[in-house]
């Protein structure tokens, strides 16, 4: 299953839904019109930070434009059910692949705290942007070597390395040289 074609047509329904119009999204949010528009026709692949600004403005968690089931008791995942992928780029505008996120509760109704394995993908980039939202987040390398540009700090983390930070600093995290890696990373972003 390819929800990374899901997420655009989802928000494009949540907005309708609201009678929140593109302008008023971009507005409310900070993004472009264009961005807007690209991320719902599924052109641009957003990064976490310009979803969850959507997400603020349409009253919604972020795992919202990810999951359809609502289960109101213990989510359990097992290791083949982690295979369903959405892949988020680095920078919208460029729309640029280079992480698969695997959600490890989709299916949970009302969380509050969003969990994935996520594959870090080998690539050449190197003119990573920062950016920033509410929230926290904890990230754990379970393989590779990760770089994390923190504020005005960058941290390498190795495998069994792990780092929690609010999320509101500008950061952005890749692979250490642009090699593969794979991260569990808990989001939370207050609703």
């Amino acid at each position: 299953m390819d929800t990374s074609k899901i997420v655009g047509e989802k928000i494009k329904a949540l907005r309708e839904d609201k009678t929140i119009t593109i302008e008023e999204l971009s507005q409310r949010s900070g993004l472009a019109v264009e961005q807007i528009e690209r991320i719902e026709k599924n052109i641009d692949i957003p990064s976490l930070a310009p979803l969850i600004k959507i997400a603020r403005v349409l009253g919604v968690r972020l795992g919202t434009f990810l999951d359809d089931q609502d289960e109101v008791g213990p989510v359990v995942c097992r290791k083949k059910e982690a295979k369903d992928a959405i892949s988020f780029s680095n920078n919208a505008i460029h729309s640029r692949k280079h992480m698969e996120y695997h959600s490890l509760s989709k299916s949970k109704a009302d969380r509050h705290m969003e969990p994935f394995i996520i594959d870090v993908m080998p690539t050449e980039d190197s003119d990573f942007v920062l950016s920033s939202h509410e929230g926290e987040e904890f990230i754990m390398v379970m393989e590779g070597v990760m770089e994390i540009s923190y504020g005005k700090h960058t941290y390498l983390l190795e495998e069994g390395d792990s780092i929690y930070y609010d999320s509101i600093v500008p950061h952005h995290v890749h692979a250490y040289e642009g090699q593969a890696a794979k991260i569990l990373a808990v989001v939370y972003t207050p609703v």
